[in-house]
Formats: C-alpha cells, sequence, structure tokens
C-alpha cells in the first residue's frame, strides 16, 4: 500500500470515528508532510530508523507540541494500520 493510500485510508477511518474537521485537517496537513518527506513509496519500505530520522529532522523545524502530535499520529499510521484488515 502507497503511503498516500494509507493516509485516505486513515482519514477516512477517523472521518467514521467522528473526528471534527479541525483535526482531519491538522491530520492531512502532517499527512502532507509526512509524504512529501518520504514521497509516495509503499509503507512497508518505510523502516523504524527511516520514521526516526523523519522525527528528528521535523523537531529541528516544529514545536515541541506539534512534534508529539506528528509522533503521535506516526504510531497510528504504522502500528493502527498493520492491525487492520484490507
Amino acid at each position: 500500500m502507497l503511503l498516500s493510500d494509507a493516509v485516505k485510508y486513515y482519514e477516512a477511518d477517523k472521518r467514521i470515528e467522528g473526528f471534527s474537521s479541525q483535526t482531519l485537517k491538522a491530520y492531512k496537513l502532517q499527512a502532507k508532510l509526512l509524504i512529501n518527506f518520504f514521497s509516495n513509496i509503499p509503507i512497508s519500505q518505510i523502516s523504524t530508523y527511516d520514521l526516526q530520522h523523519y522525527l528528528a529532522n521535523q523537531v529541528k523545524i516544529l514545536n515541541l507540541q506539534v512534534y508529539l502530535t506528528e509522533y503521535d499520529l506516526l504510531n497510528l499510521y504504522f502500528v493502527g494500520l498493520t492491525k487492520k484488515v484490507f
């Protein structure tokens, strides 16, 4: 599954769960940053090391609260999606 497909699936799942439009907008922005960093590659090609590198890069440019939000999102993308049945 491509990263962009995973993001779309995640967004649809959160919309069904009733997340607010503001929260979804914030998630979409974070997803855009993630895709810009990695390109639109299969999520199976992104390692834990790659995610650590991404977060280390992001912490340089984002404040701590945004960084923590992004960390939570990555956890949901990669841990949550692996538990879903496709």
